[in-house]
């Protein structure tokens, strides 16, 4: 980690810089906003922290133009916000944002259980994700733990195979990412979805859709509580 920026820990740039590979043959601002939103969905980049035009155009080797670009459509995703004479910072939610949150999830993760029709189901990305949770967890990696969680969510969603609801879900759940880092026991809030995950999972692999899904409504709607009541707690503390 390196530099500070209002009281912030910024991150090292190096493995970002990795990233300029994946735009060697298209630097369009789209493919800049597709790295820089899975970065903040894998919470490199966390709530409140500013994003320097110059150490990012430099380590993805793109033109400032570009990235301002790409920081623009971050920004109608709600998930950067540029302040006047400060710059550009990843978003901190509000409650309402969460509740906001949820309820799109809850709209769209369901219905996507709900409509599967009959099994067996491809769930190779579901059971990707599981693993993945649970391996990251066996080695105390808890923002692994996270992402994994997200990307078990998308691979939910995914079982629509539906592009426009893929691209609603990941916009949806990176944003969903910056709400996590209110939560001051990492391990205390993801291990138990871990084995909820994994009953989900199982639900499916039986042909049990049904089921699935309303152990997932449940799960979401726990899910929705407590972070909802970390952020009241956090405001309350201020």
């Amino acid at each position: 980690m390196a530099g500070n920026a209002g009281g912030r820990t910024s991150p090292d740039l190096s493995e970002l810089a990795a990233d300029s590979a994946l735009l060697a043959r298209s630097g369009t601002a789209e493919r800049v906003a597709a790295i820089l939103r899975d970065r903040i969905t894998e919470g490199y980049f966390p709530p409140g922290s500013r994003l320097s035009e110059e150490s990012i155009s430099g380590a993805l080797a793109v033109s400032r133009n570009t990235l301002r670009e790409a920081f623009r459509l971050l920004s109608h995703e709600r998930l950067l916000e540029h302040r006047l004479n400060k710059g550009v910072f990843v978003r901190v939610l509000a409650v309402d944002d969460l509740v906001d949150i949820y309820r799109v999830r809850l709209l769209v993760e369901c219905a996507a259980l709900r409509t599967l029709g009959e099994p067996p189901y491809d769930l190779t990305a579901v059971e990707a994700a599981v693993s993945t949770g649970e391996q990251a967890a066996l080695a105390g990696d808890w923002p692994g733990c996270s992402t994994a969680n997200i990307r078990f969510h998308q691979a939910l969603a995914g079982l629509a195979n539906s592009p426009r609801t893929d691209e609603l879900m990941r916009n949806v759940l990176a944003e969903l990412r910056l709400a996590f880092h209110v939560m001051a026991d990492p391990r205390r809030f993801h291990e138990p979805y871990l084995t909820r995950n994994r009953e989900i999972a199982d639900r499916l692999a039986e042909g049990d859709a049904v089921g699935a899904e309303r152990m997932l409504a449940f799960y979401l709607e726990d899910s929705r509580r407590q972070l909802a009541e970390a952020y009241v707690e956090r405001l309350t503390a201020r």
